[in-house]
């Protein structure tokens, strides 16, 4: 039996977890911004040239915030004059749900090469790591578009994708305020809501941090408190001993293993966690499969999108869904 006032403060930093939010707000704006002119702001990109030299930062590293879309092009390809400039309009509309990547293919035959490019110009996705090819030539824009749309998606769903961060150099131009930030309306409900989970009031947590997202939905810390409370609340009662058993003997059971990956959380063994459902969605199809990637979504949540262990996470889920 689990003590009742276990804590999860080993494993995430509410202040952190806040701070990301704030991030998240301004990237927000800069997405809104990016949509009301047709173009980045301030230290964004949205549109880029890439080299063999950047691929791994700017592609690679990219695809685990951001889905990159990519086009190959070259000057004397007339086609790619059509698609290129619709490529980068549709960047500046998405506002920040993809970024686009241009490689001159004469400049870089080894990134044409590895990606098995048959013609240009020729538009792939890198999603989490993983290339997904789109599609071949000057498509129509009403096409395009519908190729995106299930892009962002597929980006959504599958690896919690949600678009472009602000670019940190954007932020350190941003002015300097000494003052004290004003109290939120939620911050005494967010309050009581913390207290309650460092206290194993588990049920209280749960109910007072979903009614801060009932009028806040995007609410950083109540969606992170939420997620811990969760968690916490579904290994309350279980025996360890006996789930480490049950999934020790029997790998194929989806929900045995689910049982044990909320325990190796819990217990801050954070790769075994991830590693465990990212086994049971490579060894399991239809409803199990989704109920272990479902779940290993949700314990991104608890850990934090930009955690190390997440990113890497997120590319072995790609590599066994692709």
């Amino acid at each position: 039996m689990q003590p009742r006032n276990m804590s999860m403060s080993g494993v995430v930093d509410l202040a952190a977890v806040k701070a990301a939010g704030e991030a998240k707000q301004k990237a927000e704006q800069a997405r809104a911004e990016a949509a009301r002119t047709g173009r980045p702001t301030g230290g964004a990109r949205l549109v880029f040239d890439v080299d063999e030299a950047g691929f791994q930062q700017d592609i690679l590293q990219r695809s685990t915030e951001v889905p990159v879309v990519i086009d190959f092009w070259a000057e004397w390809c007339e086609p790619c004059k059509q698609l290129g400039p619709l490529l980068e309009r549709l960047a500046g509309e998405y506002a920040g749900k993809f970024v686009l990547a241009k490689i001159d293919v004469d400049a870089n035959q080894a990134l044409f090469q590895q990606f098995g490019v048959q013609g240009i110009p020729a538009v792939f996705a890198v999603v989490a790591g993983q290339p997904i090819p789109l599609f071949q030539g000057a498509a129509p824009e009403a096409q395009i578009r519908q190729v995106l749309d299930q892009l962002v998606q597929a980006a959504e769903q599958q690896f919690g994708i949600v678009g472009a961060p602000v670019d940190p150099a954007d932020a350190e131009q941003q002015p300097q305020d000494d003052a004290p930030e004003p109290v939120g309306p939620y911050d005494a409900l967010l309050e009581a809501a913390n207290q309650a989970l460092d206290n194993g009031d588990l049920d209280g947590a749960v109910q007072a941090y979903k009614n801060v997202l009932s009028d806040d939905p995007a609410n950083p810390e109540a969606k992170l408190g939420l997620a811990q409370a969760e968690l916490l609340r579904r290994v309350r009662d279980l025996d360890p001993q006996e789930v480490r058993k049950a999934a020790a003997d029997a790998p194929g059971d989806v929900q045995a293993q689910i049982k044990a990956a909320d325990l190796d959380l819990v217990g801050g063994h954070v790769e075994d966690a991830f590693g465990r459902l990212v086994d049971a969605v490579r060894r399991t199809a239809g409803e199990d499969r989704e109920a272990a990637r479902v779940r290993l979504l949700e314990l991104f949540e608890v850990i934090g999108t930009d955690d190390p262990r997440v990113i890497s996470a997120r590319t072995a889920l790609a590599r066994v869904l692709f």
